[in-house]
């Protein structure tokens, strides 16, 4: 959008998160969550909701399988992928409560005690002094920013991998602004540094153009698919062999559910899979330490430096999901929560009804 000043102001709407409770009939209860506000949670109220009530509480696939097939007249990608990612989710935490059992127990077992997880955030010198010694930069400058834009973008990478030192892994996410020609060109001159991978530079739908940058880019690590839907465009990624890394994220491409198919998938291709923000909240880190071929999750730090991440979690709400969500890494590592689902401790006044009638969506 920055092509489009001052409509970047409108970019991205600005609506809250969505959870849905569901509840088996004895009284136990299951959350999930995802974002994109009112639309997503009509959604849910209108038809997914209805549609699986009465429903067995642990057939979970059965009910993923309703959800997708009930909402192909109108698309199960983009928005219903969202809303579908929040029901399955709950749907995973009622399981694990009704079983007494933490929900990476259900899906095979507990393979990594703790992960290492990785700093997204352009400070980093507050993340190297919170422990990480891996970290992500979001992209400094685009085409959009002019013929400079790459040198800049160098300088830049350079400075931080000055910072952050020799061996540390460093990566950047390019959030869908490039061309195929600047991607290249761009991962040229930023050789030297050594970057870990390079990451969503093109448009998600653009399979042609990330074959074009896996043909001109051999030597370059490329990872991306947070903005996939559901797990069949991963098919045709893996297909094209054209990411290296794939990185649903499990609250927006079909839930816990899909994210399992997924990495399935790309295990029988020899990939590993990071998830988006998967170790943002408990769902992606109880999937991630069940998983062969996830080798590390993503944590952004949200603290201004010198606020302690134990402090930031504690005291933000509107941090991501909240503190009932987080999980404090330690010395760059970070583990899911113990306890029946997925371990959250919520309570109910912590919510408010969603008001899905019309309204004017607030903008920033």
């Amino acid at each position: 959008m920055s092509k489009y000043d001052p409509k970047t102001d409108h970019y991205p709407a600005s609506w809250e998160n969505v959870w849905v409770r569901a509840t088996a009939e004895d009284g136990t209860v299951g959350y999930g969550a995802t974002h994109h506000g009112r639309p997503v949670a009509a959604i849910v109220e209108d038809h997914l909701g209805p549609l699986i009530v009465g429903e067995d509480a642990l057939a979970t696939e059965r009910c993923w399988d309703l959800m997708f097939r009930a909402t192909r007249a109108y698309g199960s990608g983009g928005l219903t992928s969202y809303a579908i990612s929040a029901v399955d989710l709950a749907l995973w935490d009622l399981k694990g409560r009704l079983l007494d059992r933490p929900v990476y127990e259900l899906i095979g077992g507990r393979i990594h005690e703790s992960l290492p997880a990785y700093a997204t955030g352009n400070d980093v010198d507050w993340a190297k002094e919170c422990g990480f010694s891996a970290f992500k930069l979001a992209r400094p400058f685009g085409p959009f920013d002019g013929p400079d834009a790459i040198e800049r973008s160098a300088d830049y990478v350079a400075g931080v991998r000055d910072v952050i030192g020799a061996e540390a892994e460093l990566m950047l996410d390019c959030w869908m602004t490039f061309d195929v020609d600047f991607t290249v060109r761009l991962a040229e001159r930023l050789r030297p540094y050594r970057m870990r991978w390079l990451e969503e530079y093109l448009d998600p739908e653009d399979l042609a153009g990330h074959v074009a940058v896996r043909e001109r880019v051999p030597w370059q690590t490329l990872a991306g698919g947070e903005h996939l839907y559901t797990r069949y465009p991963f098919a045709q990624v893996i297909a094209a062999r054209c990411l290296d890394i794939l990185q649903p994220d499990i609250t927006w491409v079909g839930g816990l559910t899909e994210t399992i198919r997924i990495c399935h998938m790309a295990a029988a291709a020899n990939l590993p899979v990071i998830l988006h923000g998967g170790g943002l909240n408990q769902w992606g880190l109880h999937l991630s330490v069940a998983m062969p071929n996830v080798p590390m999750v993503e944590f952004f730090i949200g603290s201004d430096p010198g606020v302690a991440l134990e402090e930031q979690i504690a005291s933000r709400r509107d941090l991501i999901w909240g503190p009932a969500l987080r999980a404090v890494p330690r010395d760059g590592r970070i583990a899911p929560a113990d306890g029946p689902g997925f371990g959250l401790e919520l309570d109910d006044d912590w919510f408010e009804p969603y008001d899905t009638s019309p309204r004017t969506v607030r903008r920033p």
